[in-house]
């Protein structure tokens, strides 16, 4: 029996109450959001763009749900969810930069 597939299942639900929590206690601002998001778009926002060694494909998360954005970046600023980069940018993130940030790319066209 497997038990990595219900690991995964205990992480993502205890990422969704925790960007549950955050929503609800910031309200994100899709303008603010666009002037923090300017170092996500040095990557997410480049079609088909990988980062070196090690080889990752970066996505695109315009038009991604609002809650996963937190769920995610919280996750890495904690160090949940491990990524160098990604784990340094969002250390320098407040709750509200991340509402915020989360907010705009979900407004944003994919």
């Amino acid at each position: 029996m497997c038990k990595q597939p219900m690991v995964g299942r205990v992480a993502a639900l205890l990422m969704m109450t925790l960007a549950g929590t955050t929503a609800q206690a910031f309200e994100g601002d899709p303008g603010r959001g666009e002037v923090k998001a300017n170092t996500c778009l040095g990557c997410h926002a480049i079609p088909s763009y990988t980062n070196t060694y090690p080889t990752y494909h970066v996505p695109k998360v315009g038009g991604q749900n609002e809650e996963y954005i937190i769920a995610a970046l919280l996750a890495y600023r904690s160090g949940q969810r491990a990524h160098n980069t990604m784990h340094n940018n969002a250390l320098a993130l407040s709750d509200q930069d991340i509402a915020d940030i989360a907010a705009f790319f979900a407004k944003a066209v994919r």
